[in-house]
């Protein structure tokens, strides 16, 4: 698919814990015929305070007491991902999972969108290995604040955008 015609969202979620449910954050950038138009991000309440990843992303309970839980944020979100053609995320199956989790711990359908993984994009692009987030965007010399999950959803779309260029 040409860049032009690139209509897409670049996701990233941040846990918790090893619970795929236990999203504490999530970025979303979406793409419309192969331009950003809109960035977002939120902390979310998760299910339990048990908080194993801190020194990873620098999120605390104390960050999310007050965030709505995943269910209570599924209307902002639901919109970014109308419509589009894919979901775009850095290791995919994760992110996926996590989606999935949160949806059905919420009693959401998850969305029916074909997820992208863009280790892969950078594998089969510019033979990249290791293809770590931060060595694909340094590779390709884009700002990254690695774990804000806006900046690696942005990340991940502009990885997808210079491939499909």
């Amino acid at each position: 698919m040409k860049r032009a015609e690139l209509t897409f969202a670049a996701i990233d979620f941040e846990t918790a814990n090893y619970r795929r449910d236990s999203a504490c954050a999530v970025g979303v950038v979406r793409v419309e015929r192969g331009r950003i138009v809109r960035r977002f991000s939120a902390h979310i309440r998760p299910p339990e305070r048990w908080f194993a990843f801190t020194d990873v992303h620098g999120i605390r309970w104390a960050d999310v007491a007050d965030a709505p839980t995943f269910g209570e944020l599924w209307p902002q979100l639901e919109p970014l991902l109308e419509g589009v053609a894919f979901l775009a995320a850095h290791n995919a199956p994760f992110d996926r999972s996590v989606l999935r989790a949160s949806c059905e711990r919420y009693g959401i359908a998850p969305p029916e969108i074909p997820f992208l993984c863009t280790v892969r994009v950078a594998r089969a692009a510019w033979n990249l290995r290791p293809t770590t987030l931060r060595h694909v965007a340094d590779h390709l010399r884009l700002p990254l604040v690695h774990h804000d999950p806006r900046s690696d959803a942005e990340a991940c779309a502009r990885i997808v955008l210079r491939a499909a260029a």
